[in-house]
């Protein structure tokens, strides 16, 4: 099989992961498994979800050793019921069950950040659900994935790819608009956090691209976004945002809403592998 891009782009992180949990080798498998035994397997949703990291479970199991088939019965981004079959494995015993472990972890924990983004997403109505930076070290690159997989979409992906000027920033500066001199000449979009209304009056006349309006209540996010739609400027809401205050914040009319918790607070899928 060809390797994918995603596993191309995560063979050391796949590598490191086989290294942490292998190490010098799978003692309990291979005392018991043949070497030469073959086996077939399949990977079983056991709750409704959605699916991503396929293609990296897929790596897992390829850096173990090539011999090892996994067709995959679904597309990441799919949404799966509880008992469907999302792939099937084929090929040496003792590397599938070697791989196993690594290879779930990924999948289970993408796949929930995949699904918590769906669940999301269906509640935002007009409002484009955004990712964060709180991402586990090294995972950014896979947890952005899965949020894509579940239909939201990726906020900056690190300090070197957007202007965002947070409160620490505007402090240190002495003001925002001193701030804002010198990112101006980046010429790239400007986003500025502001917390009150006269904080957002301040970032209008600072003529920023976007504002973001971190955790106000939905009646003063409802006034925020009224002033910044007549300076026709972008909105962002975030802070404390749950599944059960987001439609609330949707209805206010902001144009992006970015969740903190689709990464670090989702609940890995439950997902299992079989030997048949």
């Amino acid at each position: 099989m060809q390797k994918s891009k995603l596993q191309v782009k995560t063979q050391n992180l796949i590598k490191q992961a086989l290294i942490e949990d292998v190490g010098s080798g799978d003692i309990t498998t291979n005392a018991i498994i043949p070497a030469d035994q073959k086996a077939d397997a399949i990977i079983l949703a056991k709750e409704d979800g959605v699916i991503a990291g396929l293609d990296v479970a897929c790596g897992v199991f390829w850096q173990i050793d090539k011999k090892i088939k996994l067709v995959s019965k679904v597309k990441d981004g799919a949404k799966v019921k509880k008992g469907q079959i999302i792939a099937t494995l084929s090929g040496p015993a003792r590397g599938i069950l070697t791989g196993e472990r690594v290879a779930l972890n990924f999948l289970q924990h993408l796949s929930g950040i995949a699904t918590l983004t769906e669940k999301f997403v269906s509640k935002a109505g007009r409002a484009t659900v955004l990712d964060t930076r709180k991402t586990i070290p090294g995972m950014r690159f896979l947890e952005k994935h899965a949020v894509k997989m579940g239909g939201g979409k990726n906020h900056r992906f690190g300090l070197y790819d957007a202007v965002l000027i947070k409160d620490n920033h505007i402090k240190l500066a002495g003001g925002l608009l001193k701030a804002l001199e010198c990112p101006r000449r980046l010429k790239r979009a400007l986003e500025v956090e502001a917390k009150t209304i006269a904080e957002v009056r301040e970032a209008i006349k600072g003529k920023v691209d976007r504002i973001l309006l971190d955790n106000m209540n939905v009646k003063t996010l409802r006034d925020a976004v009224k002033l910044c739609k007549a300076a026709k400027i972008k909105t962002e809401a975030s802070g404390g945002v749950s599944l059960e205050n987001v439609s609330a914040i949707a209805k206010t009319g902001v144009d992006y809403i970015s969740i903190g918790a689709l990464t670090h607070s989702a609940k890995a899928l439950d997902i299992s592998l079989k030997i048949i």
